[in-house]
């Protein structure tokens, strides 16, 4: 077998017969996304280190309080999601997942952006939305293939300078936050779909001042031009 799924609402562990499937490639433990289901698995078990060939893991919509270290020894996986459970934090050996370019983890108990995240150099999609997450560490900046990045419904009452750092960003979502300014370097992230796409350079829900909301939809030759008639004062 090469993709398994493994479903039931009473699901509480990963039944032991799955590791010995070697050549597993995709693995998943998610209930339907329209069946507003949650799966009771509490922990993925050391063994998960077994499966070497995985590329594809998804576990949203469990109770997950906790991650083995041996998910740093899935070296081929490139997609993980793990939205909808209860993580409060990441083992820092998911910094050895290099091949990884799309993590989920929306909707758990995070309140900080785990340093082993900053690790993925082959990260392009990062979502991180409705947790508790107060601060963004400047080390971010080493996330120079990342694409998307979703935050919102999360504490945020400021941005590093070094998210603008992130030039390859096509979508940014920041809506309601606590944010009051932006970095004055913000509108040189130009690849974000300003003026197109909604969602791409969204500041909703957020007490923004500095640059106020009507300079923000102006795109990044707004928000440069503000910020440059700042310093002239």
């Amino acid at each position: 077998k090469k993709k398994l799924k493994i479903s039931g609402r009473e699901l509480l562990s990963v039944p032991v017969q799955v590791f010995g499937l070697d050549q597993l490639q995709v693995l998943e433990m998610s209930p339907e996304r329209e069946s507003c289901l949650r799966y009771r698995m509490e922990l993925l078990p050391q063994e998960i280190g077994r499966l070497r060939n995985l590329t594809c893991l998804y576990v949203d919509s469990n109770n997950l309080k906790e991650l083995p270290a041996e998910i740093g020894t899935l070296s081929r996986l490139e997609r993980l999601t793990l939205s909808n459970n209860n993580l409060s934090s990441l083992p820092a050996e998911m910094g050895a997942l290099q091949r990884l370019h799309s993590l989920h983890l929306a909707n758990n108990s995070l309140t900080e952006l785990p340093a082993p995240l900053c690790q993925l150099r082959s990260l392009t999609f990062l979502d991180v939305s409705d947790n508790k997450i107060d601060t963004i560490p400047s080390s971010i900046r080493r996330l120079e293939k990342l694409e998307t990045l979703l935050l919102l419904f999360n504490s945020l009452e400021s941005l590093p300078e070094d998210i603008c750092l992130l030039r390859n960003l096509h979508t940014l979502w920041l809506g309601n936050n606590h944010l009051r300014s932006l970095p004055a370097a913000f509108g040189e992230l130009v690849n974000l779909d300003w003026g197109h796409n909604y969602c791409s350079c969204n500041f909703e829900g957020n007490p923004l001042g500095s640059p106020p909301p009507e300079v923000c939809s102006r795109g990044p030759e707004g928000i440069r031009d503000y910020f440059s008639s700042l310093r002239r004062i």
